[in-house]
């Protein structure tokens, strides 16, 4: 699409088997930092290869690509937990989990009306194109679900104050962010994409001082 026509393979600054080289090399990177877990963790995290591997080609076939790249996305939500503790604890790790994937489905809903004239065109899909005039009311939806899984988590690892307080203000930030979103304006998307960083580190600071 227009707006990706600069990336260096797409450019033709790198040929496809350098991103070949460079991927694998990438790969060989993550088996190793995998193969330093233990065997609970490496087994839960070869069993992603799935997802990574089928999500590139679910444009094509889907109009929910952002649901598939919120479930590969989102495994160290599990991974995490169990490189820890060698297990999952899945009344937290699940909620967790769930809550990530909805969020994803916020922000790459968002990040793809951006394209949405050229995916038309070559014929690829999103959630962008299937929600069209109805996103506001989509995205509500799955924020509101990211946000009571995140307080299931939360009450499921006995969280304190200062998570809740950071739960709301995620709230608080998503409720703004889709109020004044221009589904129709691509600058406006990409602000309001880039913008979830803020929900990131609102999240991280709430865990970090709740355990505190």
């Amino acid at each position: 699409v227009a707006r990706t026509a600069s990336r260096p393979l797409a450019a033709g600054d790198i040929s496809t088997f350098q991103s070949l080289v460079f991927l694998g090399g990438q790969l060989s990177l993550a088996l190793c930092v995998l193969l330093c877990l233990n065997y609970y963790s490496i087994i839960l995290g070869a069993a992603s290869l799935s997802l990574v591997v089928t999500y590139p080609l679910m444009k094509r076939i889907t109009y929910w690509p952002q649901l598939v790249l919120g479930l590969t996305f989102n495994w160290g939500a599990l991974l995490g937990w169990s490189a820890i503790r060698g297990s999952c604890e899945w009344s937290v790790c699940l909620p967790l989990y769930f809550a990530g994937v909805m969020w994803t489905l916020v922000y790459d809903t968002i990040y793809a009306h951006q394209d949405k004239r050229d995916d038309i065109m070559i014929g690829v899909k999103s959630t962008a194109l299937q929600f069209k005039e109805d996103t506001k009311r989509w995205l509500s939806g799955f924020s509101l679900a990211m946000l009571l899984s995140l307080c299931m988590a939360g009450m499921n690892c006995n969280q304190t104050f200062p998570y809740y307080s950071a739960v709301a203000a995620v709230g608080a930030h998503l409720a703004h962010q889709i109020y004044t979103l221009d589904i129709d304006k691509p600058e406006d998307c990409w602000k309001k994409f880039a913008s979830n960083r803020t929900v990131g580190i609102l999240l991280f600071i709430g865990i970090a001082l709740g355990n505190l």
